[in-house]
């Protein structure tokens, strides 16, 4: 699957971008060098290949060094919420960007 730079111009769009033309070759030719790998990836036959549960299975008995997921920051809603322009009930209200 080769993308176009008709392709490229309204993803673009969609995404609100403005890409001048040296950005719009630029950008073609990395995503058709992502389409390009996946392919090839697809291609690999994995017949009879089991999945790992974990990528860190292939090594065996691996320590993994985990930290205690555990609040280290204060709480610094209010402080960051000062200079915004609108707040309530704790969240930042922005403009509706969907048409």
């Amino acid at each position: 699957m080769a993308l176009t730079t008709q392709d490229i111009a309204r993803v673009a769009n969609l995404a609100r971008l403005e890409l001048r033309p040296d950005e719009t070759e630029r950008v073609l030719g990395q995503l058709n060098g992502f389409f390009k790998l996946v392919a090839q990836m697809e291609a690999v036959n994995t017949d009879g290949v089991e999945p790992l549960a974990h990528p860190a299975a292939i090594l065996g008995e691996v320590a993994l060094r985990l930290r205690d997921d555990t609040p280290n920051e204060p709480n610094q809603r209010d402080a960051s919420q000062r200079s915004a322009p609108a707040v309530e009930r704790g969240l930042f209200l922005v403009p509706k960007v969907i048409e």
